[in-house]
């Protein structure tokens, strides 16, 4: 399994200060910074472009961009996302014409590509497309809006594609994203995951040092 990894959503961040607000949770400690697009068509939210993967670079952000695409038709944007500076770029297996050629259209682009899974999608398709990508990613909230609540059945779900991410022997990340926070983190790792999307449980909370701090150290209980 991969070292545990951080990922601050800045879904949750300050808006009117972004690059700062990146630079802040970076110095605190997240390791990487996840970007949920939404389009206001595939999820019922519009949030960010690759204008703003940009200005993120642009600003002197070094750290992995771990770009969400929730969008639908997925292929067209894939090359602006990855030229301006995104290092993963996972999307919604609904949301693409041809599974297979989205993936090798993020590698021809550089970047590593993976495949998201809602709450209520089955993992029926994950074992043929293993050897192709580097990361899966649950949802575990229903994807639109940030500061929802785990959806608790999304656990077992989780176990699941661990076992079948192991049994592959394939390097592949197993993100969870949605309702992350310090009192349930330690769960999540105990259930097989190793990059852990947090956005409101770190950007609200007083102190975002404390807060990953804190996060790590559970995650250390399920790793030690």
């Amino acid at each position: 399994m991969h070292n545990a990894v951080i990922a601050a959503s800045i879904l949750s961040a300050d808006m009117s200060k972004l690059g700062e607000d990146t630079k802040n949770v970076l110095d605190a400690g997240a390791d990487f910074i996840h970007i949920d697009v939404m389009d206001n068509h595939y999820v019922p939210n519009l949030t960010f472009g690759p204008i703003v993967v940009k200005a993120l670079r642009n600003f002197g952000i070094q750290a992995p961009l771990d770009v969400h695409l929730m969008i639908n038709p997925v292929d067209r944007i894939i090359p602006e996302f990855a030229e301006a500076g995104a290092d993963y770029i996972t999307f919604h297996p609904e949301a693409s014409e041809n599974i297979s050629h989205t993936i090798n259209l993020i590698r021809e682009c550089k970047c590593k590509p993976g495949l998201v899974f809602n709450p209520k999608t089955p993992l029926d398709i994950l074992k043929s497309f293993l050897g192709k990508i580097d990361m899966v990613l649950l949802m575990s909230v229903n994807p639109g809006f940030g500061g929802q609540s785990f959806i608790e059945s999304v656990f077992d779900k989780l176990k699941n594609a661990r076992e079948i991410i192991d049994q592959s022997k394939y390097d592949v990340r197993l993100e969870i994203d949605g309702g992350v926070k310090v009192d349930n983190i330690r769960k999540i790792a105990e259930a097989g995951a190793d990059t852990f999307v947090a956005g409101s449980a770190i950007f609200g909370s007083n102190n975002y040092k404390t807060t990953i701090k804190m996060m790590q150290e559970q995650i250390a209980l399920v790793n030690n």
